[in-house]
């Protein structure tokens, strides 16, 4: 039975993760800060006994190590970076940016994925797929901006591109593959209700992409379409 691991699981693409890889018999790490309010993911793991759910603040650096310790030997075989988290608003827009939240927001959504990839190394090592996949957007794009804003948000996706796409020349060594994978506009709490792509769709796209992956593909930046998007 294969495993994933997947960050940010209580809601939106990371949920969807969860419930669409247990649906195939995988075995499923779910990992998300608070368990206790995740009910929608304690619910999947009352009912699945092939999902464990785990507690972890991935903005958290040493707390991402006690996971790696705790799950010392444990077989990886795919590890999605899903969580994230915004950051941007229009009151803290450029003239009266949050420096402060801005460091959150790169610890999270770019540093994160890099801790979390180099902290289960040997798990991935271990496992058949050995692959690594960031969840990342085409705002980390810098040839597609063409409107400006959400500094913070653009900002950590590019910084995240430019780390993961590192990443693929480091771990051909050992057999890992990178993948950093656009889910669309999709309607989640963080891409609101005018999205026109729901969850299942995103998720649905991106496990083919996972899927079929070869390892040609290892630091490219693809749409859940499995499409190239621009740097």
């Amino acid at each position: 039975m294969p495993t994933v691991l997947v960050t940010g699981a209580n809601r939106g693409l990371g949920l969807e993760f969860c419930r669409q890889y247990a649906n195939e018999g995988w075995n499923v790490l779910a990992c998300c800060r608070s368990p206790e309010t995740a009910t929608r993911l304690t619910e999947l793991e009352r009912t699945n006994p092939t999902v464990h759910v785990h507690r972890l603040d991935v903005s958290d650096l040493a707390a991402i190590d006690r996971l790696g310790q705790s799950l010392r030997g444990t077989v990886i075989d795919v590890l999605i970076n899903n969580a994230g988290v915004y950051g941007d608003t229009a009151s803290t827009a450029f003239g009266r940016i949050d420096y402060a939240r801005w460091l959150e927001v790169l610890r999270i959504n770019s540093l994160a994925p890099v801790k979390m990839t180099e902290t289960f190394l040997d798990h991935l090592r271990s496992g058949e797929r050995r692959l690594t996949v960031a969840i990342t957007s085409l705002m980390g794009s810098i040839g597609d901006n063409t409107s400006g804003g959400a500094i913070l948000y653009r900002s950590s996706k590019a910084a995240l591109n430019a780390a993961m796409k590192s990443l693929s020349f480091d771990l051909r060594g050992f057999g890992i593959g990178v993948l950093m994978l656009h889910p669309g506009w999709v309607r989640t709490d963080m891409g609101g209700t005018n999205a026109p792509l729901d969850v299942m769709a995103s998720v649905g796209g991106m496990r083919q992409v996972i899927d079929h992956y070869h390892p040609s593909l290892s630091g490219q930046f693809l749409n859940y379409c499995g499409e190239s998007e621009p740097w």
